[in-house]
């Protein structure tokens, strides 16, 4: 008797690992159908179906229109990896042995109009195939299409020096942290500019380097010449929660030593006007290495009071790391999350890695982190992370996580072949998004609600550098429901989303002459 119940149970959990992996290949087949169809991959819009399959479609009217899915994919002409201004939501699965039933919503706001996909998919020979599909359309829903409000943007402030970061003083003095230049004191109404005095004096420069006379990987090739500018500088500037009684401000950025050799660092300072004094050095991310990139930088204040930090791995090419990758091994401060104290002291309450951890540390698999961002009401932290190609991901930060990285990517490496030995039982958490396309994604913000976009409560804002990408996101609890492209038709390389005390929204450009945008309704 005993053995007849083990054998159920054994049988059991083969059931619903085979449930569980019939629902994960579903899904996966109808999401490369929506990532063809916002992206135009014709092919990829053809891989999901059965080469025999019938669409019938939506026209207006009461007749059948019919197409197979080479001729649907035939609409979709703009050149590959050219989004289309469309929202797909997958609203319900019902599988039954071997076909499953699946209904997908589309939103597309340029008409006002609202699709839905009935979807229907079998496993032919062990792949799940779409076989057809009906469509039908009604107007978006009122309260939809004002969430779908189109932004513009007008200049605020101009002749920046790549700005990085902006902390807001008030609803128009901010502090602008300029990559390339300095950190500055201004006023976003009036456009004038102060910079701060007593500034750490460490920081490194961008250079251009002759790349013809280094090894590949440590300053790689420009594709535009023998010259290649590096990633340096100042990056972040934050405010600490209590300013208005202590003035303690936070910078994080790129020290460079005698040698030329590099390496994140973040100090706390108190600012008196636009002079900085007690300057006290928080986190050193040593070893100082040659190579400028990768550095990460990215800070924010908890809802728990902690300042959370991140540091970039530092590698261009994945080979470059040792058996152990740099962001695997505990010992070393490369690749990793942290969590300190306002005054650099390490909380009692984080994550015990063990005797051999670096101290603050938090999480671990950071490629290049840059966005950290606090999601209104709940004590969760957001972050960004830089693929190589593809392989851009948002992530959840969570106390303790392994984040994967280089044992495991959503996109590809650069090093031609690299494949390191992952450890047994080693348990990864993966991302809540991320993007077939490279976005390289940086200062993400959640948007709390005000004056400008009060439609987009609670979504969160990604910019990005490749591309000049902008991302609203929609969230249901913590999974990421929708995703819509901004400004596809005026792209611009962005680097960060701030949100000013009273909600207005604002862009910074990355450029030699960089740019504070404000995003208004474009009406």
């Amino acid at each position: 008797m005993r053995r007849a119940i083990y054998l159920l149970a054994v049988l059991g959990v083969t059931s619903n690992l085979a449930a569980q992996n019939d629902e994960a290949a579903i899904r996966a087949t109808i999401q490369n159908f929506i990532d063809g169809t916002t992206y135009n991959y014709q092919e990829q819009i053809k891989s999901a179906y059965y080469p025999e399959a019938m669409l019938y479609l939506h026209n207006g009217t009461d007749t059948a229109f019919h197409l197979s899915p080479e001729q649907y994919a035939g609409y979709f002409t703009r050149p590959p990896g050219t989004p289309n201004n469309r929202v797909s939501t997958i609203l319900g699965l019902d599988i039954s042995l071997d076909v499953a039933y699946a209904k997908v919503q589309v939103d597309v706001p340029a008409i006002r109009r609202r699709y839905y996909d009935l979807i229907l998919l079998k496993k032919i020979r062990g792949e799940w195939l779409i076989i057809t599909k009906a469509t039908s359309a009604e107007p978006m829903p009122l309260a939809r299409q004002e969430a779908y409000v189109q932004p513009a943007k007008k200049e605020v402030f101009g002749g920046l020096n790549r700005p990085w970061s902006m902390a807001f003083l008030s609803e128009y003095e901010v502090l602008i942290a300029e990559k390339d230049g300095t950190v500055l004191l201004a006023n976003l109404q009036d456009s004038t500019r102060v910079p701060l005095s007593g500034l750490p004096v460490d920081v490194a420069r961008p250079i251009l380097i002759d790349t013809s006379q280094h090894e590949w990987g440590v300053y790689p090739p420009s594709a535009h010449g023998g010259t290649h500018s590096f990633n340096a500088g100042w990056l972040e500037v934050l405010l600490d929660p209590n300013f208005a009684e202590n003035h303690y401000l936070y910078l994080s950025y790129v020290s460079m030593d005698s040698d030329q050799a590099a390496t994140t660092k973040v100090v706390r300072a108190q600012l008196e006007g636009s002079v900085l004094t007690q300057v006290q050095t928080l986190l050193v991310a040593e070893p100082y290495t040659h190579g400028l990139f990768h550095f990460g930088g990215g800070m924010v204040f908890g809802p728990d009071g902690k300042l959370y930090i991140t540091i970039g791995e530092r590698n261009l090419f994945e080979h470059h790391n040792p058996e152990l990758p740099l962001s695997q091994d505990l010992s070393d401060r490369r690749g990793k999350v942290y969590r300190l104290h306002p005054d650099g002291s390490i909380p009692a309450d984080n994550p015990d890695f063990g005797p051999d951890a670096v101290p603050g540390l938090y999480a671990l698999g950071i490629r290049a982190a840059q966005g950290l961002a606090v999601r209104p009401g709940t004590s969760q932290i957001w972050f960004s992370e830089h693929g190589t190609h593809q392989g851009d991901e948002i992530n959840l930060l969570q106390a303790g996580a392994n984040y994967g990285w280089p044992y495991e990517t959503s996109g590809n490496y650069r090093s031609q072949g690299y494949a390191p030995p992952v450890p047994e039982g080693l348990e990864l958490t993966d991302p809540q998004f991320f993007w077939t396309q490279t976005v390289a994604p940086t200062g993400l913000q959640f948007y709390p609600g005000g004056r400008s976009f009060p439609e987009w409560t609670g979504n969160l804002l990604a910019p990005g550098l490749s591309r000049g990408s902008l991302w609203r996101f929609s969230l249901d609890g913590d999974e990421i429901v929708g995703a819509e492209e901004l400004f596809v038709n005026d792209r611009l390389r962005l680097r960060k989303v701030v949100i000013s005390p009273a909600g207005r929204v604002y862009l910074l450009t990355d450029y030699e002459q960089g740019a504070v945008l404000e995003m208004i309704p474009k009406d």
